[in-house]
């Protein structure tokens, strides 16, 4: 079997590709013996593996996950559109600049009485160890299909939370983005401002660091960095 992986971020560097071949002895393999093939055949990925996540198929795969022929995969770092949705919403990954308005008017109804966001932007000084000390700009980056697919997730698990929600807005930018721009917007919509919109807002930034596949580099005056989060997605994050 032949099967090209798709790389994001911290591996596309390592490679100097956004994707590698291999060859495997079978018509299907275990995501384990995929990396460890992808370990012996580009030894310069090897250092980033232990702490790689595989998606197969666009869903977060585990060892013994199944790789069949014509399985879409993608081997990516941990992160910093699906079913119809019964209420408003707006997911996007996007390089364009965002009309925060015109996002918020898209969630805002008759029996609307309340929008809450959360909005990021980009800092000119990270001030973290490790990290350049003056921030020049951010390059992001996106599994661009998987990515609004997990925020949809994001906006049925609020549902499931905060029944009373309705409009979830989730959007991310991609590309390079100076200091003083907008990264990240979220939006949660409800009757009422006690009826859980402030809750999931957070829930809504919270979550998409957690397992919407977004990387970003901090590119400073002496040197450049992927940031990594620390959070290990598993099977148990998919729907």
């Amino acid at each position: 079997m032949e099967l090209e992986i798709r790389l994001f971020a911290t591996l596309k560097d390592l490679a100097r590709s956004d994707s590698i071949r291999i060859s495997l002895p079978a018509e299907s393999v275990t995501v384990r013996a995929m990396l460890d093939a992808v370990r012996q055949a580009y030894p310069a990925l090897a250092p980033a593996l232990p702490t790689s996540l595989v998606a197969v198929n666009r869903a977060f795969a585990g060892p013994e996950t199944l790789i069949a022929i014509g399985d879409e995969v993608a081997l990516f770092p941990p992160v910093s559109g699906g079913d119809v949705e019964p209420y408003p919403t707006y997911f996007a990954v996007t390089a364009n600049p965002l009309d925060l308005a015109a996002i918020q008017a898209r969630l805002v109804g008759p029996e609307i009485g309340a929008v809450v966001s959360f909005t990021g932007f980009v800092r000119g000084q990270t001030r973290r160890d490790g990290l350049p000390p003056e921030t020049l700009h951010l390059d992001y980056e996106a599994y661009e299909a998987m990515a609004e697919e997990k925020m949809a997730q994001i906006a049925r698990e609020i549902w499931s939370r905060w029944p009373a929600v309705r409009g979830v807005a989730l959007v991310q930018r991609v590309g390079r983005l100076e200091v003083g721009e907008v990264t990240t917007f979220v939006a949660c919509a409800g009757g009422h401002r006690d009826q859980g919109a402030f809750e999931a807002a957070r829930y809504g930034i919270d979550r998409l660091k957690e397992i919407v596949p977004v990387w970003k580099k901090e590119v400073g005056t002496d040197r450049s960095l992927w940031i990594e989060g620390h959070y290990q997605p598993t099977t148990a994050d998919n729907e």
